[in-house]
């Protein structure tokens, strides 16, 4: 009904229309039907005298309507073209008022959208536009679509980057650079001497590269990031560290070495020579500790590249066996090969097991497990300790961080420098039902 009620209006206009006209040939036909004699005649006449003077006011009566779908054309033609700035005005009620008052809340709308689309984008080319990280956008053609000011700086001597080949800026790139993208993923590298000391004449940079569909077609994302700055200061903090660390190992040894030095001296003054054997085997104690602190340090700092060489995992575990126990869970099949540095990973593994050994875990829950990955291998160091708080799960891997009251905190920064050294990584997470697994990923 509500419908019917709001078309009622153009109905009785439509209406009163053809009623007038239609009295209007009726009348004009029966003058007509008396002058000519034939009524069929005059209303012929009368009605083709009338016609155009109804196609007339009807085309006046539609003529507003007609306006108002030519604007609903050309507003919707500029909402197509991205432009939001028009509205329409409409006097009348019914379904067109409804529809010019949708229209323009669909305008309005679209229109805050966009203005809110514009405050975005700004904002987020502000934000690319002034980060430190040189950031490059490459096409699937190789060309560079957008490149920020600090990679204008770094790579374009302050000039636009965008439009040219990526491949001809590279060329124009320091060695360490180009050497670093040949490579192919993430990584490190450093431009400069690293010989000299003048205290500017290195940078080290890390660079990222993700790959993502824009528009459907692959694109490729590069970041590069000066690291010096961060570096350096990690570095000094890493060295106070250290220094802490042998400096109270080395008074931890030495003051009871020489206290002991001298007691053994007043013995063999006074004659007491049944208590020296003791002092002496307590200072080949502290001197064999000292002896051992040292050389971890030192193979640490001097560790080698991997030499990798084909080993069966039953062969490699056996040996490791010998050394330490654990039970084992993984293939016995000679097919299973692994390509690693045997001592190397020998000697990373010994530091978990014993890790796992004293964790408060029993015996028989250390596990080493072993797992064939698509393309990868995956060991698993299993206890049954009580597992790490998130505190120290976050630093666990740092050279030279301990829990322990006289540990180095070198075991597990020398896994994790073995893992990466095999190209692979290491993690470490908290075990369900308490303990630690301690998981190496090593590249098949």
């Amino acid at each position: 009904m509500n419908r019917w009620r709001q078309r009622l209006p153009l109905s009785l206009v439509f209406a009163a229309i053809a009623l007038a006209y239609m009295a209007l040939a009726v009348a004009i036909a029966l003058l007509l039907a008396r002058w000519l004699g034939n009524p069929w005649l005059a209303g012929g006449v009368a009605v083709a005298a009338l016609l155009p003077l109804l196609v007339y006011h009807v085309r006046r009566a539609f003529a507003p309507m007609n306006s108002l779908f030519r604007a609903l054309a050309g507003t919707v033609a500029s909402y197509r073209d991205g432009d939001f700035g028009f509205g329409l005005s409409w006097r009348g009620g019914g379904d067109l008022g409804q529809l010019v008052a949708s229209h323009n809340e669909l305008g309005d709308a679209l229109r805050e959208q966009r203005l809110s689309l514009v405050q975005r984008e700004l904002l987020l080319d502000t934000m690319v536009q002034n980060t430190p990280v040189a950031m490059l956008l490459v096409d699937p053609a190789r060309r560079i679509v957008l490149g920020n000011i600090a990679a204008r700086k770094l790579l374009g001597e302050g000039k636009r980057l965008e439009g040219r080949a990526f491949d001809e800026i590279m060329a124009q790139a320091p060695d360490a650079m180009r050497e670093a993208f040949e490579r192919g993923g993430d990584g490190m590298f450093t431009v400069g001497d690293i010989n000299e000391f003048d205290n500017g004449s290195e940078d080290i940079y890390h660079l990222a590269r993700r790959h993502f569909r824009l528009n459907g077609r692959r694109h490729e994302l590069v970041l590069l990031r000066q690291l010096t700055a961060e570096l350096r200061r990690q570095e000094v903090q890493t060295w106070k560290k250290v220094i802490r660390v042998i400096s109270h190992e080395l008074n931890n040894s030495l003051a009871p070495i020489a206290s002991l030095a001298h007691s053994g001296a007043e013995l063999l003054r006074r004659g007491q020579l049944e208590r020296l054997p003791t002092a002496l085997a307590t200072i080949e104690d502290r001197a064999r500790h000292l002896e051992g602190f040292i050389r971890d340090y030192a193979r640490f700092a001097k560790m080698p590249s991997p030499r990798l060489e084909s080993v069966p995992w039953p062969r490699f575990v056996a040996q490791l066996r010998s050394q330490v126990d654990f039970v084992y869970d993984g293939p016995e099949s000679p097919d299973a090969i692994a390509r690693i540095d045997v001592a190397q990973l020998e000697q990373a593994l010994i530091n978990l097991l014993k890790n796992a050994h004293e964790s408060g875990s029993q015996p028989e829950d250390v596990a080493l497990s072993l797992r064939r990955l698509p393309e990868a291998w995956r060991v698993d160091v299993l206890d049954r300790g009580s597992g790490m708080n998130e505190a120290v799960l976050a630093n666990a891997l740092l050279p030279f961080y301990s829990t322990k009251r006289h540990g180095t905190g070198l075991g597990l920064a020398l896994a994790r420098e073995i893992a990466e050294a095999h190209g692979g990584r290491i993690a470490l997470l908290n075990r369900e039902g308490g303990g630690l697994c301690v998981s190496l990923v090593l590249p098949a």
